[in-house]
């Protein structure tokens, strides 16, 4: 299990961060300072942190020289939004830069690319019967290969990376066919339909009211 601190002193913000990643796998911990963030970096070994900048005790940049050394991929978590504090951010030293509020999709999206990056993940996935091995991009129903469109294949990924989290339609959309929604779900929800069919995921890959879609996977 990948381990990924969290440091961000807004507690819901933290809160929710944990509560999506740890649905994803992720081993998570918690902490709403920089002082508790070194002291914790110094006593365990994390595979990525989340980093918020402006934190009581230390600040960000300041863990961040202390995060360097160590090898572990970093990505900032902050309100400030501006050209300049991106550019700082990422000459400082960080993998990535999210700007708050953003959308738990896209951090997890973030988050599996900066760990791809840094050689921390291969990237397989198994629910229930189904498997996906995002290297070989072969995906097997009960050990045999399933055919599947570039973009069902896609769907699938976006699918078994936010497991238990409701995808609206709009971001569903512009992850998987790159470009703005327009208002017209009938391109997603023929994809899904042909996704439940091709995979038996008529149960397991549910609809949600006035939302979109949500791949239910037992914690």
């Amino acid at each position: 299990m990948l381990k990924v601190l969290i440091v961000e002193d807004e507690r819901p913000i933290a809160d929710l961060v944990e509560l999506n990643l740890s649905a994803c796998g992720y081993g998570c911990t918690c902490c709403y300072d920089g002082l508790t963030a070194a002291d914790l970096l110094e006593q365990n070994v994390f595979d990525l942190v989340l980093l918020d900048v402006m934190l009581p005790g230390l600040s960000g940049y300041d863990l961040l020289e202390q995060i360097r050394p160590l090898g572990i991929p970093v990505i900032f978590l902050t309100a400030l939004d501006s050209t300049a504090d991106r550019v700082r951010g990422l000459r400082a030293g960080a993998d990535d830069y999210l700007v708050k509020p953003f959308e738990i999709v896209e951090l997890i999206a973030r988050v599996e690319t900066v760990l791809r990056r840094a050689g921390k993940t291969d990237e397989h996935y198994t629910v229930g019967d189904v498997s996906v091995d995002v290297k070989s991009m072969q995906v097997t129903k009960d050990g045999q290969p399933v055919q599947l469109t570039r973009k069902e294949y896609e769907l699938l990924l976006l699918f078994v990376r936010n497991p238990n989290i409701a995808l609206f339609r709009d971001t569903i959309y512009e992850r998987v066919w790159e470009s703005d929604f327009l208002g017209d779900s009938r391109t997603v929800d023929l994809h899904v339909q042909r996704l439940r069919k091709k995979l038996g995921w008529q149960d397991r890959l549910s609809a949600v009211y006035k939302v979109g879609y949500r791949l239910e996977v037992a914690k």
